[in-house]
């Protein structure tokens, strides 16, 4: 039988970021550049500094759907770097997604975001990342992004 996948909670990563840098419209959407410039990683097996490099190179479609785009690294607590790659979606009522452009705390109940975080490291002691299926849902705040991050078992 085909095992039913389940999620077991790994880490919480709040995302500091930068004003974005507005780059106009393209082909695809308007797209833009929100770099990262720290943030905090926290779980039980995996805890650290997220670095002030990367960014999320975000594109906003036509339906109002912001394609999330990320790459940025953060250093363990121990020392080890963590390379991350994260793509995603947010989406959802109109009014909902201009307050966030304004900066407001929204609930994020209201609207969805999700993504597929990728980690990779060359460091021994973080080497069952390299081959983890995750998931993250998240919250878009003023200032930062909050990602639960779940490990598909």
């Amino acid at each position: 039988m085909i095992a039913k996948p389940e999620l077991i909670h790994l880490c919480d990563l709040t995302v500091e970021l930068a004003a974005p840098i507005e780059l106009g419209d393209s082909p695809r959407g308007r797209r833009r550049i929100i770099p990262i410039v720290g943030g905090s990683v926290i779980g039980k097996r995996l805890n650290g500094r997220i670095l002030n490099l990367g960014a999320d190179w975000q594109t906003i479609l036509a339906d109002g759907t912001a394609e999330l785009d990320t790459r940025y690294s953060f250093e363990t607590n121990d020392g080890a770097t963590v390379d991350i790659r994260n793509f995603g979606y947010r989406h959802g009522p109109p009014e909902v997604i201009a307050a966030l452009a304004r900066g407001e705390t929204i609930d994020p109940a209201l609207y969805y975001m999700r993504t597929h975080p990728r980690f990779e490291t060359g460091d021994s002691r973080y080497s069952w990342l390299n081959s983890l299926i995750c998931l993250g849902t998240g919250a878009r705040d003023a200032s930062a992004v909050k990602i639960k991050v779940y490990e598909v078992t």
